[in-house]
């Protein structure tokens, strides 16, 4: 969709002078920013029906509900879902008989800003409840934000023209959920990151959150994308919190009797590492934009078929631009993961390795570093070498002789282990092949990959399925 970016007065002006848009607004935290813009651009009376700030947590507590009995953190999720909650009940019970051909709305957010000891960087959550048609039932856009700017006054600019973009964009991109999620970075891109974006309500039954996140990345809203086993998006800071992940980053086309094993003994091992708490533990599958473009350009049908085979096993699913893994272990760090366990292929262990040699020959104590901090941990799954019997794993692939001090000591502080217990007459079955078998309709790719997989692929006809002749 081509369409003009306007400044952010112009937007709340646009809004203000709509006599079908009425709400309310409650900010917690970076000052009253989004209010504001529509205050100074002038016909605020027909848009605002009030405009309010429990910053005092007793105050809070008292309007919204008490937040000490959960996590204790007043910039979440549940605490958003609770504004938005009193808000559009309070706008329906008190003003629905006086303005029955309004659509209402509740604008919400709580943030925190970056503090004078920069010991914050400046993370929100931003919401908004409402109607595209009078007297109908509400939708919602949620979204989580993370600031850029180093500055408080700068993070406070940045979060009033967020929600600007974010009332303006519900209103007049609804019809096009991509133009809309594309409109909240209006005037505001190297200035925040948005990582979780979530749309519902009875205006949007057709829109697939796990396309939002999708759009996120290739968008680049965020570098990182998280939805779970519902297709709802999800955020890191909410369901892993201080707990330990296990990430296995793959195509999943389709998953693997190979994939599959590797997954689950990493994981075991995983959670029975001394450092790791077991009951507070998450496994996580991983797909790159840079994958989901390997055939070419991005095929969203495709995606689909990944995200409903992974969604069908259960697994919850990360989408990222983070064709580097330091940038998706930096990611989850600022989250306070505890630890981080990423499984993969021994192949894929070794290309790592030389790519970090090959791109930081003057700093590769720094680069190392950066890739295998002190809570991170790689589970290597073996391969067998092309034409032997022998097995490759992580103690006998070939090693840049220059960073073998490196790597020898990244195995003796276990950064790098082995995987376990391994069927050795599985590793003949490579994803490719069983992909390649899947679209020609010939037989037998059912025993290389789990019995779900096989009956879901034949069931909703994946990846170009073709039946065996």
């Amino acid at each position: 969709m081509t369409r003009n970016i306007l400044e952010t007065e112009q937007k709340a002006l646009e809004i203000n002078l709509d006599d079908r848009i009425y709400g309310a607004f409650a900010e917690i935290g970076a000052g009253q920013e989004v209010a504001r813009h529509f205050f100074q651009a002038g016909a605020a009376a027909g848009t605002i029906a009030k405009s309010m700030s429990a910053y005092d947590k007793t105050v809070s507590d008292e309007i919204y509900g008490d937040e000490t009995k959960g996590k204790g953190r007043y910039v979440c999720e549940a605490r958003l879902y609770k504004m938005l909650d009193h808000e559009y009940e309070l706008m329906e019970g008190r003003l629905r008989v006086e303005r029955p051909q309004q659509n209402f709305f509740a604008f919400a957010d709580t943030v925190a800003a970056i503090n004078f000891q920069k010991t914050i960087k400046g993370d929100g959550w931003l919401g908004l409840r409402f109607q595209l048609n009078p007297g109908s039932r509400p939708n919602d856009l949620i979204l989580h934000v993370r600031m850029l700017d180093n500055n408080n006054l700068l993070q406070q600019q940045a979060i009033g023209i967020l929600g600007v973009n974010l009332i303006y964009g519900c209103y007049r991109f609804h019809h096009d959920p991509e133009t809309l999620l594309v409109s909240l970075m209006d005037n505001l891109r190297g200035r925040v990151m948005i990582d979780m974006v979530r749309l519902q309500g009875p205006d949007f039954q057709h829109v697939d959150n796990r396309l939002i996140c999708l759009w996120m990345v290739k968008n680049s809203l965020s570098d990182v994308a998280i939805f779970g086993p519902d297709g709802n998006s999800l955020h890191a800071g909410e369901f892993l919190y201080k707990k330990s992940i296990l990430i296995a980053r793959g195509s999943y086309r389709p998953p693997t009797l190979v994939q599959q094993e590797m997954i689950r003994l990493a994981y075991e091992q995983f959670c029975a590492e001394p450092d790791v708490d077991a009951a507070k533990t998450f496994f996580l599958t991983e797909i790159t934009l840079d994958n989901l473009r390997a055939s070419g350009e991005l095929d969203e049908r495709d995606f689909k078929d990944r995200a409903d085979m992974l969604c069908a096993l259960g697994q919850t699913v990360i989408l990222s631009n983070c064709v580097q893994h330091k940038k998706l272990i930096a990611y989850f760090s600022d989250y306070r993961v505890q630890r981080i366990g990423l499984a993969m292929g021994v192949r894929k262990l070794q290309n790592i390795i030389r790519e970090t040699s090959d791109n930081n020959p003057d700093n590769l104590l720094g680069a190392f570093g950066e890739l295998f901090l002190r809570n991170v941990r790689f589970y290597v799954y073996p391969a067998r070498e092309p034409g032997s019997n022998k097995l490759l794993n992580a103690r006998n692939i070939d090693i840049p002789h220059a960073i073998h001090f490196l790597y020898d000591h990244l195995l003796e502080n276990r950064n790098i282990v082995d995987i376990q217990g391994f069927n050795p007459d599985i590793l003949h079955i490579y994803h490719k092949e069983v992909l390649r078998m899947i679209r020609q309709g010939e037989p037998g790719w059912e025993q290389m990959v789990p019995e779900e997989v096989a009956r879901l692929v034949k069931e909703k006809a994946l990846f170009g399925y073709i039946p065996a002749r």
